[in-house]
């Protein structure tokens, strides 16, 4: 299994960039479309825990579309083998200064592209040593 194959890596990273636009323009029907649609399916958010895409689809559905804008930063996305993939990365929203978030995802591929199997959000104060 080869970790980081350059063909892998730039699909997920192609995936990650669709993600990442969806999320600031709360595009709710791609965003619904980059999560496996499977009760197996969890996103741990910064007030809530979801488990299944029903609950997922009802939090996206029901959330307000303003203060979504956030820079990123220390984005690593690690590829293994062909058909799996890690993301990770940090993120600033100008609202919430002195608060860093920070975001994981993983990426399976599927017949019909790749999509998010479990992903983790959390937002705490900036820590002194920050990079």
């Amino acid at each position: 299994m080869e970790t980081d194959d350059p063909a892998v890596r730039a699909e997920v990273e192609a995936a990650f960039a669709a993600y990442e636009a969806a999320l600031v323009g709360n595009d709710v029907p791609t965003l619904e479309a980059l999560f496996w649609d499977d009760p197996r399916t969890i996103r741990y958010g910064g007030g809530e825990n979801l488990y299944g895409m029903e609950a997922i689809r009802a939090f996206r559905r029901a959330r307000s579309p303003a203060g979504l804008a956030r820079s990123l930063s220390r984005t690593v996305i690690t590829t293994h083998g062909r058909d799996l993939a890690t993301a990770m990365t940090l993120f600033h929203r100008e609202g919430q200064p002195g608060l860093v978030g920070r975001q994981s995802q993983t990426w399976r591929r599927f017949p019909d592209g790749w999509k998010v199997v479990a992903a983790h959000v959390s937002v705490i104060p900036e820590p002194s040593d920050a990079v």
